[in-house]
Order: structure tokens, then sequence, then C-alpha cells
């Protein structure tokens, strides 16, 4: 019996150990996925496979400016980004155009705007606008639950001079019902010194599906079923069910201009309940970041920003000197069946820094 028993107490301590050890995980059900690359020279684009399905497709189109991860599709099959203008659907949003998929830019290097150029729709530039050229996949590397994907690329200013060296590697993984996308993008000056001014407009950022814009009443441009811009007075918010939840506290739109370690823009599609959260990283300038993420769809973390989030209080005069670099790391963890909790978050946003 004295045996017996304690067999039993060993096994609801290694039972809560084992509880404890995953507490403020989300569902990683233990099983293993294959993550592979499918590339397509003829369109500029690699698809990001999981078990064959599609998870995004890194891709630098003709006519755009900058390369992008567009669409990103959650473990559900769910895509969680703005369809246009590469992929127009009826009842979206059509302002923005430069705003596509997932993307780094910034909107004042040296007095190049590479985050609005193309504002005008695919294939237009803006006199002062940049470009993100010269694209060039590196490596792809194919695993179980994580596959990497490296790229270098030129940020090239209006005159068609080169200011900066991009190397890009991304982490794509698959854990359970979770998608997660790891950014590492260090720039490197070529031959001066590069200046980024102070502007809301960066940095990291991703344009969200219409069901994850926060319910907002007002004049917005959409698409009609012929696929062209409409304006259309104040209009029903149904199905519309994003918020924001940020990890120090706040909430709704209240989060923007404020600074955090992490953001979360949760709600649902369809029945689906949905969580995008963007995590900063503790080696990143001025982290925690400040957050340009707004009601309509777009949310993006913006290290530079402060001059405009703090209406003047304070300012950032950021530059990288000649030959030198900077690098800069971002998590993205989406969600399929559930909401995160802050715990959860926390937990995944701990393992970014110690991964990086």
């Amino acid at each position: 019996m004295k045996n017996l028993t304690a067999t039993m107490v060993a096994f609801v301590v290694l039972i809560s150990f084992s509880c404890n050890k995953n507490m403020g995980k989300a569902d990683g059900n233990g099983e293993k996925s294959k993550v592979t690359f499918i590339e397509n020279a003829q369109d500029n684009s690699v698809d990001v496979m999981v078990d064959n399905q599609l998870f995004t497709s890194f891709r630098w189109p003709e006519k755009a400016t900058k390369p992008m991860l567009y669409p990103i599709i959650n473990a559900g099959g769910t895509e969680i980004t703005r369809g246009f203008p590469l992929n127009p659907k009826v009842g979206e949003r059509a302002d923005h155009p430069h705003q596509m998929g997932m993307w780094l830019t910034y909107g004042k290097v040296d007095g190049n705007d590479f985050w609005g150029n193309g504002s005008h729709g695919l294939g237009t530039k803006n006199d002062n606008g940049g470009f993100i050229k010269e694209v060039k996949v590196n490596k792809t590397s194919a695993g179980t639950n994580e596959g990497v994907l490296k790229f270098s690329s030129q940020w090239i200013g209006s005159d068609g001079v080169e200011l900066l060296n991009e190397n890009t590697e991304f982490h794509f993984i698959a854990e359970g019902s979770l998608r997660i996308i790891d950014r590492i993008t260090t720039l490197t000056s070529i031959d001066k010194e590069v200046k980024f001014d102070d502007t809301k407009e960066g940095m990291f950022g991703i344009r969200v599906a219409r069901q994850l814009e926060l319910p907002s009443q007002g004049t917005m441009t959409l698409l009609n079923a012929a696929g062209e811009p409409e304006k259309v007075k104040a209009m029903s918010t149904d199905g519309i069910t994003g918020n924001y939840m940020s990890s120090e506290g706040g909430s709704g739109l209240e989060v923007w201009g404020s600074r955090a370690k992490w953001m979360d823009l949760y709600g649902n599609i369809g029945d689906e309940k949905v969580s995008l959260v963007i995590c900063d990283h503790p080696k990143n300038v001025n982290y925690p970041t400040w957050w340009h993420a707004r009601g309509y769809g777009l949310f993006a973390a913006n290290p530079f920003g402060a001059k405009d989030f703090t209406e003047g209080k304070q300012s950032i005069n950021f530059s990288i000197p000649k030959k030198g670099s900077v690098t800069f790391r971002y998590r993205t963890i989406i969600s399929s069946g559930n909401h995160l909790t802050a715990d959860q978050i926390n937990s995944y946003a701990d393992d970014f820094a110690k991964k990086y």
C-alpha cells in the first residue's frame, strides 16, 4: 500500500510539473508539420507551405515598390490580410494601395518615402518615393515545424542611388493551431550616413482583412461588385469585430501612439476566433516600440515616430553611420479558433527574446 501511495504521489507531481511547464502556451498539441517552399521565378514569389497547404507567399511584384508577404493564411485556412490591391475582394476598403500584406519600410529615409511610395496604385511612384529592389532569395531551408527563407535587397532613393543594403531572414513556424513569422532584418548603409527622420509612417506593418478592423462609422472607400472604389457613408458594422489589446493594458483605438512590448489585434472572421499579435524585441532600437495601430486595418510597429505619437513632446533623431548597420527583429503570432491570452502571448514573446 505504501509503495502504491508513493507511486500515485509521484504521478500527480509529474502531471503537475507538466501542466505548469506548458502553462501560458497555446495549443501546440505535439503534432509535427513540414514547412516547405515552392519558388516561382516567373512571377517573383516563393510560396511557404505547411503540410502542402499555403501559409504565405514572399513576393516582389514588378508593379510594387517593396517586397511583402501576401497572402497570410492561418492554420484554419482563413486569410487574415486584405486582398486589395493585389487580389481585391468585394466589401474591402480601397484606400492606401501601398499597404499590401506584411512589409518593412519607412517614410523618411534621407528624404525618401519608402513607406508611402505607390500610394496612387500599383505601378505608380511618388516624386520622392524610394524603392526596395534587386530582391534576391539567397536560401530556403525546409524543416519540421520551422522553415527559413533568407533574402537580400537594395533600398534605392528617388534619384536612383542605393542608400541601404538589406539582409532579411524569415522563420516560418507551425505549432498546432498557431502560425508564427519571425523577421530579422539588418540594414547596412553604403557610403554615407543615412538618416531616419521622425515620422509616424513606419515601419513593420500589416494590412488586415476587413473583419479584423475596429467597428467604425463615417464615410469610407470600399470596393463595389465591379471591383471599383466607391465612397460609402456610414454602414453596418456587422461582422467587423476587431479590437486591440496592449501588453501594457491599453485597448481599442487608445493604443495608437502608445508604447508596448507587444500588441494583439483580435476578433472573429465569420465564426472563427483569431488573434494577430506583433511582438517587439528587447534588442530593437527604442524598445518598447510605439504603435501605429489604426482602426481601419493598418497595424504597425514604429520605433522612430515619437514626434507624431507624443504631439511633439519627444522626437527621435536616428541615423545609421557610414557602412554601419542596424537590426530589427519582429515576431508575428497568428491563432486559429481562439483568442490568445496575455499569459500565452508573454510566453511566446519571452521565447522570441531568448531565441535571437
